[in-house]
C-alpha cells in the first residue's frame, strides 16, 4: 500500500496543489490537514471559523502554519463567488439565494474550486454522499461527453492493484452508462499506474445465458470500443473467465482479455457494492474510495465512518486527479 501512495506523493509533490476540506472542525480532517501541511505535500484549506478552528488545532498540538482558513460568512471574496454561483446557475439562483447557500461549507468549497482558488475537494466525514456531490453536479458537472460520475475503489493487497467500478453512485446503469464508466475507470486506472484491462462483469460469459441484463453488457462492450477502440476491453465475463487465465482459456479463448484483467466493470451497483465488500472483508484487500470520476474538477466523498488516515489518502488521490485534468 505504502508503494501506491509514494507514487502518488511523488506525481503530486511541489505542484503547489490546493485542496479544500470543508469540515474545518473535524478532528480527522484536521489530523490530515496538519499531516499535510507539514509535509508540504498539498496546502489545505479548511472551511469554517479560523478562532475555532485554530483553537481546535491548538488543543489537538496540530500546526497550521502552511494551511490556509476560509469562513464563508467572512470571506474577502464573497461577491465574486455570488456572481460566478449565479452564473452558472442560470436562472436557479438569485443573488440572495446564493449568498444563503454559499454560507453551506460544501456549495462554498465547491466553489472556490470551480473559480480556481483551489484544485479540489474532500469531504464526507461529517456530511452525506448527497451532501457532497450535489454541489458538485450542480456547479463544477460532468466533463464534455460524460453523462453522469461515477465512484470506483482501487483494491490492494500487496502489490495487487484493481479498479472496480462502479461501486458508488449509479444504481441501474444502462449499456451507455456501462460504456462511460469503463472508459473513465481505465483513466482513473493509468493514474495509479495500472496498465488498463478492462473486463465488464455479468453472469455470462460471450453469450452463455441469453437475458436483458446480459444483453446490455454486451451492448456496453460494443459501445466502449467504438469510443476508445485503443482500450483493451472485452465481455461479457463472469468474473473468473475475466481473471483467472485457465477458465479464459476455455470460456473465451478468443478475447484479448486472458484472465488477466485489471479493471472490473459491474453491471449494477448492488453487484459492484457487494463484490468489493467480499474482497475487503474475505480477501483481505484494501478498499481505497470511492473515487468519484468523469466530474470537470476532482471533488470525493469520505465515509462517515472514515479515520484520520483515510482522509490523508483521498486527499492525495484528490490532489493527483487534479493534476491529470
Amino acid at each position: 500500500m505504502s508503494d501506491l501512495f509514494s507514487v502518488l506523493k511523488e506525481k503530486v509533490n511541489g505542484q503547489n496543489l490546493k485542496i479544500v476540506f470543508p469540515e474545518g472542525m473535524d478532528e480527522r480532517i484536521l489530523a490530515a490537514a496538519g499531516r499535510l501541511a507539514a509535509e508540504k505535500i498539498i496546502t489545505p484549506i479548511l472551511i469554517g471559523n479560523s478562532q475555532a478552528i485554530e483553537a481546535k488545532a491548538k488543543e489537538m498540538d496540530i500546526s497550521l502554519e502552511a494551511a490556509e482558513i476560509f469562513d464563508p460568512s467572512n470571506f474577502a471574496m464573497i461577491d465574486e463567488l455570488v456572481a460566478a454561483f449565479v452564473e452558472r446557475r442560470k436562472g436557479k439562483a438569485t443573488e440572495e439565494d446564493a449568498r444563503k447557500i454559499l454560507l453551506d461549507e460544501n456549495y462554498f468549497g465547491t466553489m472556490l474550486v470551480y473559480t480556481n482558488k483551489a484544485d479540489g475537494l474532500v469531504s464526507g466525514a461529517a456530511h452525506s454522499t448527497a451532501d457532497t456531490v450535489r454541489p458538485a453536479l450542480q456547479i463544477i458537472k460532468t466533463k464534455e461527453g460524460v453523462r453522469k460520475t461515477s465512484g470506483v475503489f482501487i483494491m490492494v493487497r500487496e502489490d495487487e492493484k484493481y479498479v472496480f467500478a462502479d461501486c458508488a453512485i449509479n444504481i441501474s446503469p444502462d449499456s451507455q452508462d456501462l460504456a462511460e464508466i469503463a472508459i473513465e475507470s481505465a483513466k482513473t486506472a493509468k493514474m495509479f499506474d495500472i496498465d488498463p484491462r478492462v473486463a465488464m462483469l455479468s453472469f455470462s460469459t460471450k453469450g452463455s445465458a441469453k437475458s436483458p441484463e446480459t444483453e446490455k453488457v454486451s451492448a456496453a462492450v460494443q459501445e466502449a470500443k467504438l469510443r476508445d477502440p485503443h482500450l483493451t476491453l472485452d465481455g461479457e465475463f463472469q468474473f473468473d473467465a475475466a481473471f483467472v487465465p485457465s477458465v479464459a482459456e476455455t470460456k473465451a479463448p478468443d478475447s484479448p482479455i486472458k484472465g488477466d484483467a485489471n479493471v472490473f466493470i459491474f453491471p449494477s451497483l448492488e453487484a459492484g457494492n457487494i463484490g468489493y465488500k467480499i474482497a475487503q472483508r474475505l480477501g483481505n484487500f484494501e478498499a481505497v474510495g470511492p473515487i468519484l470520476q468523469g466530474l470537470n474538477r476532482p471533488v470525493n466523498d469520505l465515509s462517515r465512518g472514515c479515520n484520520e488516515e483515510d482522509v490523508y489518502k483521498l486527499a492525495l488521490i484528490t490532489a493527483a486527479q487534479a493534476l491529470e485534468k
